[in-house]
């Protein structure tokens, strides 16, 4: 099992952009969520490339600020 350093590290090497900072608040479940996308993105796109969005990540977040 990786530690959530680790998979941080991991992240960063795919998106450079992403701060350690940032990615710190989030927690172990959802960082590792994150890394397995970023990695099935960097798959050539063909039939087998497949990504699944699992039950607890919504497809569609809308703001909710005031108007």
């Amino acid at each position: 099992m990786l530690s959530k350093a680790t998979i941080i590290e991991h992240i960063q090497q795919i998106n450079r952009s992403a701060r350690y900072e940032w990615l710190e608040m989030f927690d172990i479940s959802a960082l590792r969520r994150y890394l397995d996308h970023l990695q099935h993105s960097l798959e050539p796109r063909n039939g087998r490339s497949v990504w699944v969005r699992t039950g607890e990540t919504p497809a569609i977040v809308a703001g909710c600020g005031e108007r």
